[in-house]
């Protein structure tokens, strides 16, 4: 409860991120049945597999993401930590339904992305080392 109570921001983002997740996976269910690829099959149409991708995507992207968010709101701010993690999620939102649309669309999401957890990496990094200098 104390983490929640604390951190409400970092909380809410990481149940973001965790919908995101769940509304890409949803995605590749309902792809699945439109296409007619059968589990535990992974390729198929196309569309189908974009669709496949884009969630393999953001899963392998939440062991890096989830770690960073909640290091950096411990060490630096619950406040931009939740901050940055809503725009991490809106960039996977906009990756998801760019790579759906077309594979080379999703670039500029990747990036923006890619953005926000470098700095939440930096920032966390930061808050460590300044705990550990400091004390």
């Amino acid at each position: 409860m104390r983490l929640i109570t604390e951190f409400p921001l970092t909380a809410l983002a990481t149940l973001t991120a965790l919908a995101v997740y769940f509304l890409a996976g949803a995605l590749v269910g309902r792809a699945r049945w439109k296409y007619h690829v059968k589990a535990p099959a992974v390729v198929g149409d196309p569309a189908f597999e974009r669709a496949f991708r884009a969630q393999q995507n953001v899963l392998e992207w939440m062991p890096l993401f989830l770690p960073a968010l909640w290091l950096f709101a411990l060490g630096v701010s619950d406040g931009w930590a939740g901050t940055l993690g809503f725009l991490w999620s809106l960039a996977r939102l906009g990756y998801i339904f760019a790579y759906a649309a077309a594979a080379e669309k999703r670039g500029p999401y990747f990036l923006a992305q890619l953005v926000v957890f470098v700095a939440l990496w930096i920032g966390a990094l930061i808050g460590i080392l300044r705990v550990w200098i400091g004390g």
